[in-house]
C-alpha cells in the first residue's frame, strides 16, 4: 500500500429483511464462507440482523405525489417571483452582469428556494450547552417564511438529545475527569500554528498515536485535526492513475471526495452486496484496465463500519473473504463504529471477532464516541511511514489542538481500562443495551426502522417531506431534540428521522422520547411497517445462493 501508483445486504436487496445466525463457526452458506475457512478465519461469525423494509405502495405514491405537487407550485412560484409579483429573496445576479455566465445557476437552486426553504427551520438549530443527553437550545422565529430568522432571547431548557453523536456520553460539560484536558490547555495553549511536517509534531500528538496503535492492535497510526479530511486528503495519497477503487453505493461524502480527487478509477457496487462486489473484482482481474487491458496497478475497496444515514453494519467477514481471494486492499472508515460497536469499543473488527491485520487501512474519527475532533489512519507501521512523508493533511493542514489530543488520550484509556477502572466499558455495555432497548421498541410500535439491531444509528422512515417538517417541529415542542434527513442526503422518496442513541441516556428519558414517538406516529400516520407484530426478521431467501468458487 505505499505506492499510491503501484440497496442489499448480504447477498439481499436494499429493501428486504436478513438475518444470519452462525452454529459452531459456520456462517450463511457461500462461497465467501468457504474462502474464509481456507484462509483461517472459521469463527469469526455471529448473529446479523438487518432491516430494510420496503413501504407500502401508497405511501411511495403519496410520497411522490406530494413531490410533484410541490414541483408545480415551485414553477408558480418563480414564475410570479420573474414577474416580479412576488418578492425574490433567493440570491440572484447583478443588473450589471446580465450578460455574463451565470455565477448562481437558478435550475440548481430550485429545490433549495421551493421545498427546503419551507422546511429550512428544522436544520442548523443553536445550541447553548454542551452536547450531552441533554441540551439548551436557542429559541428562534422568521418573519419571512424561513428566509431569515431572529432570536427571542429565550432558551428551550432541558431538551432531550437524540440527534448528536455522542454516543459513549463523553461529549459533556466540564467536570474534574478533565482536569488534564485543562493541564494541556495551560501548558500547550490551544493552536500549534504549524504542520505535522514542519513545527506541528508534540509529544502529545506521539503519545495519542501510540495509544490508538495500541487501542487497534495494529503497528502504527497517524492522527490528524479533522475528520473529513482524514479521508479526502489521505486517499489520493493511496491510489492514483492506473488504480481502482471500488466504493460501497452509500459511502460517506468524505470517502467519495477522496476517490474522485485520487484520479482513480471508480466502479459502485451495491450497498453489502457480495455478488456485485464479486462480479466486480472478477472483472477488474479478468479485463483489467480498459482500452490496455493491463492490470490494474492496485485494487482498493472502501467501505464504512457503520453507514451513518442508515445504520447498518458492514458486512466485514464477506469483503475480507473477497480481498483475499482476489488480492485486493481493503479501506474501512470506523468514523462511526470505533468505540460503540464491539464487547470493548474497537469497532466492527472486534464485532466480527477477526484478525486486524486483515485490513490494510484503518481510518477512524474522534469526533463521534470520544467527544473531541479529529481522525486517525493506522494498519501496518510502513504504511503510516508512508503517509507521514505524502500525506496532503500531513503537508498543508495544521496539526491537532493539544487540548483536543488530551481528551482523546484521556477517553481511550478510559476505553481501554488504562484508567484503573470499569467505567469505559459500563459506558460501552449500556450503549449496547440502550440501542437493543430503542430499536425493539420503536420496531413493535409499527414503524419503519432501517439498519443492523447492534447499530446506534437509527434511522425512522418518515418518506413524506410535510410529515419530516412536523414530526421534527412537534417532537421540538415535547422538548425532544431530533435529526431529520431528505434529499439529497438520502434518496428523494426516503426521508427520515435520525436517532443516536447514547449511553448517557437514562432509560426513562427513552421511554419520554418513545411516548412522544408513539403518539406522533399515530398523529403523522407515519406507523408504515407491515411487521409491526414479528420481534425477530425472517432469515433472508438468498442465504443459500451459492458464489462460484
Amino acid at each position: 500500500m505505499a505506492d499510491p501508483g503501484g440497496g442489499a445486504v448480504c447477498n439481499g436487496t436494499l429493501h428486504n429483511q436478513r438475518a444470519a445466525d452462525c452454529h459452531g463457526g459456520n456462517c450463511w452458506k457461500n462461497g465467501v464462507v468457504k474462502e474464509a475457512q481456507q484462509n483461517g478465519n472459521s469463527n469469526f461469525c455471529k448473529p446479523f440482523v438487518e432491516s430494510f423494509e420496503e413501504a407500502p405502495l401508497h405511501v411511495m405514491v403519496f410520497t411522490y405525489l406530494g413531490y410533484g405537487i410541490g414541483t408545480l407550485f415551485g414553477y408558480l412560484r418563480d414564475f410570479l417571483r420573474n414577474s416580479g409579483i412576488e418578492k425574490c429573496n433567493a440570491a440572484v445576479e447583478r443588473e450589471e452582469q446580465k450578460d455574463f455566465v451565470p455565477l448562481y445557476q437558478n435550475f440548481e437552486n430550485f429545490y433549495t428556494r421551493n421545498l427546503y426553504m419551507r422546511i429550512r427551520d428544522n436544520w442548523n438549530r443553536p445550541i447553548c450547552s454542551a452536547p450531552g443527553a441533554v441540551f439548551d437550545v436557542m429559541e428562534r422565529v422568521t418573519d419571512d417564511y424561513n428566509w431569515t430568522f431572529r432570536f427571542t432571547g429565550r432558551v428551550i431548557k432541558d431538551v432531550i438529545n437524540m440527534g448528536s453523536y455522542n454516543f459513549l456520553g463523553l461529549a459533556a460539560k466540564y467536570d474534574e475527569s478533565m482536569s488534564t484536558v485543562k493541564e494541556v490547555l495551560e501548558t500547550y495553549g490551544l493552536g500549534v500554528g504549524s504542520t505535522r511536517q514542519e513545527m506541528g509534531t508534540l509529544d502529545k500528538h506521539k503519545e495519542l498515536e501510540d495509544l490508538v496503535a495500541k487501542f487497534l492492535n495494529v503497528e502504527d497510526a497517524m492522527v490528524f485535526g479533522m475528520g473529513f479530511a482524514t479521508n479526502s486528503m489521505n486517499i489520493p495519497a493511496l491510489v492514483g492513475k492506473g488504480c481502482l477503487i471500488l466504493s460501497d453505493e452509500l459511502n460517506h461524502a468524505s470517502l467519495v471526495l477522496g476517490a474522485r480527487l485520487s484520479g482513480a478509477t471508480i466502479r459502485i457496487f451495491k450497498h453489502n452486496n457480495m455478488q456485485s462486489l464479486e462480479k466486480l473484482l472478477r472483472d477488474a482481474v479478468i479485463y483489467g484496465q480498459p482500452r490496455t487491458r493491463r492490470a490494474w496497478r492496485k485494487i482498493l475497496i472502501l467501505v464504512e463500519g457503520i453507514y451513518s444515514m442508515e445504520g447498518s453494519i458492514v458486512c466485514l467477514p464477506d469483503i475480507v473473504a473477497l480481498k483475499k481471494k482476489y488480492k485486493a486492499y481493503l479501506y474501512i472508515d470506523e468514523a462511526h463504529s470505533i468505540g460503540s460497536v464491539g464487547p470493548t469499543g474497537r469497532g466492527v473488527v472486534e464485532f466480527f471477532g477477526m484478525d486486524p491485520r486483515d485490513i490494510d487501512v484503518f481510518m477512524g474519527t474522534f469526533t463521534k464516541s470520544f467527544g473531541a475532533a479529529g481522525g486517525y489512519i493506522a494498519g501496518r507501521k510502513d504504511l503510516v511511514d508512508y503517509l507521514r512523508t505524502y500525506s496532503h493533511s500531513a503537508a498543508y493542514a495544521t496539526s491537532m489542538s493539544p487540548p483536543v489530543a488530551e481528551q482523546i488520550i484521556r477517553v481511550m484509556k478510559l476505553i481501554m481500562g488504562l484508567d484503573g477502572t470499569t467505567k469505559g466499558l459500563q459506558k460501552i455495555q449500556q450503549l449496547a443495551k440502550n440501542t437493543r432497548y430503542f430499536r425493539q421498541r420503536l420496531s413493535k410500535m409499527g414503524f419503519i426502522v432501517y439498519g443492523n439491531e447492534e447499530s446506534p444509528v437509527v434511522p425512522l422512515l418518515l418518506y413524506m417531506p410535510a410529515k419530516v417538517a412536523a414530526f421534527a417541529r412537534h417532537l421540538l415542542k415535547r422538548k425532544i431534540g431530533v435529526v431529520v434527513v431528505g434529499f439529497p442526503a438520502t434518496p428523494l422518496a426516503e426521508a427520515r428521522a435520525r436517532f443516536c442513541v447514547s449511553a448517557a441516556h437514562t432509560r426513562e428519558m427513552l421511554d419520554t422520547v418513545l411516548e412522544a414517538l408513539d403518539e406522533m406516529g399515530d398523529l403523522l400516520d407515519v406507523k408504515y411497517s407491515r411487521n409491526r407484530k414479528s420481534a425477530r426478521p425472517e432469515l433472508y431467501d438468498e442465504m443459500s445462493f451459492e458464489l462460484e468458487d
